[in-house]
């Protein structure tokens, strides 16, 4: 039984959350002040829910005397600067107040899941003990598992087979896998099969002699011999013909590769790192990809986190970016405000890294301050910032849609009033946020902006 302990002041408040705990089987323990709460022995608990303002010392203050306890912090204030602030120094997460029941505890659960995950990672030694790898940001839980494993693999002549969406950073782990292998004194040759045409992949990646085929003049050394001795990284491998598929597996099987048009084979040394985001398993099933093909390569699997997953690290490449970018634009020093701070964090990153540093690049690009990068040149995401200046969209180009719409088009501000006010009835602020694409906090923080108040219906028991 996870235990807990809230820390606030207002006796209502602390003896209605207690319940609402208790009744979700946690084991509760309560306190008025931070002075109170130090009495105990915190190492004890698995979380602390406490308020921002408290009497004597902030709720923040835990923070710190907490260790690794995560440390929930709850404000009435409306005030996103503090809950910023509250996150660069060290809480988990902020709830606003007020909240309803099933906010509360989907928050506790998933702060307790990931606490969890991460002490079985550091009982493993996957946490701490793992060093980063070199050009690689981050360090989030889940990228210390991927730099162990990278860490692992890449000494040993182990295919492996990179799978993650778009823009997750691919290209970097195949680097990282050469680098730290012993082949890292010769070539890591990098292909990517999605952007060679069709009728020209096998001659890239296999050479070619003189008058093979029409247009080859002269005989041409492919990227597979030219890999010889260190490593051949092959992106979008799920795009790779067929014809193209079985002679690769020839060369994984027999260590030798043959240009078109001629009769000798030659030996080569390979390693191979293949990299996808399609599902080759599937495409397997279907004869879209030779199956022999798929088992050779799938003898490690690495799998690269999508950005949304990544928690503390997303702030941490932004503002990397924004440092990388005012040098390289001889910009004064720019720093992120609140607002960009919230919609980054809260923006869901569909197309990954690559999306978070263009639109970084963008900003400080348009940026007319001097100090403060506003969140409105970020422009990341339609869905989640309401810009002054927002243009307006038809629904039809929104995925996905949780509503059906007319077909006049409307802002995002209409279009985010309309649904909540037509279905808060009949649904939580878990479901609204969930259909709406975004999170509880910005559904909440855009009610406030809106003036749109919670009614009555499903699930809106409110603690205060």
């Amino acid at each position: 039984m996870s235990k807990i302990l809230i820390v606030e002041d207002e006796i209502i408040i602390r003896t209605a959350l207690r319940k609402l705990l208790t009744r979700h089987k946690f084991d509760v323990r309560e306190a008025g002040s931070v002075k109170e709460a130090v009495k105990f022995n915190l190492n004890q608990f698995d979380l602390i829910i406490s308020d921002l303002r408290l009497p004597g010392s902030p709720g923040t203050d835990l923070i710190q005397v907490a260790g690794k306890v995560p440390v929930l912090i709850m404000t009435s204030y409306a005030s996103l600067r503090s809950a910023v602030d509250s996150m660069r120094m060290g809480a988990v997460d902020y709830i606003a107040k007020p909240f309803d029941h099933d906010e509360m505890v989907e928050a506790v659960q998933r702060i307790l899941q990931k606490a969890a995950k991460l002490a079985e990672s550091e009982k493993k030694g996957a946490a701490e003990d793992v060093t980063e790898v070199e050009g690689m940001i981050g360090s989030s839980a889940i990228m210390k598992e991927v730099y162990s494993k990278i860490h692992k693999v890449a000494p040993t002549q182990a295919t492996v087979l990179i799978n993650g969406e778009t823009g997750t950073g691919k290209e970097l782990v195949a680097r990282a896998l050469h680098h730290e292998s012993p082949r890292a004194s010769h070539p890591l040759i990098s292909v990517n099969c999605a952007a060679i045409p069709e009728t020209l992949i096998e001659a890239e990646l296999f050479g070619h002699e003189k008058g093979a085929f029409t247009g080859a003049a002269t005989h041409r050394e492919g990227l597979v011999a030219a890999a010889d001795g260190g490593t051949l990284f092959l992106d979008e491998i799920g795009e790779l013909p067929l014809e193209a598929q079985a002679r690769l597996l020839r060369v994984l099987q027999e260590g030798e590769v043959r240009p078109i048009g001629s009769v000798e084979s030659r030996k080569v040394d390979v390693r191979l790192v293949a990299a996808t985001h399609r599902d080759l398993g599937k495409l397997a099933r279907e004869g879209k990809f030779r199956e022999d093909l798929y088992y050779r390569l799938n003898v490690v699997q690495l799998k690269l986190p999508p950005l949304r997953e990544r928690g503390k690290d997303i702030l941490t490449l932004a503002e990397i970016f924004v440092k990388r970018y005012c040098a390289e634009l001889k910009r004064p020093a720019l720093a992120l405000t609140p607002e960009a701070i919230q919609a980054i964090t809260t923006y869901t990153w569909p197309g990954n890294i690559r999306e978070l540093e263009n639109a970084i690049q963008r900003a400080v690009i348009l940026c007319e301050s001097e100090t403060e990068l506003d969140y409105r040149l970020l422009a990341i995401d339609l869905d989640l910032i309401h810009m002054d200046d927002e243009p307006r969209i038809s629904p039809s180009r929104r995925s996905p849609t949780p509503m059906a719409e007319s077909s006049e088009d409307l802002s995002l501000e209409d279009y985010f009033q309309r649904f909540v006010l037509e279905h808060q009835d009949s649904m939580s602020e878990t479901e609204l946020a969930r259909k709406l694409g975004v999170s509880r906090k910005c559904l909440w923080e855009r009610r406030q902006r809106l003036g749109i108040p919670r009614t009555k219906g499903v699930a809106h028991t409110h603690l205060k």
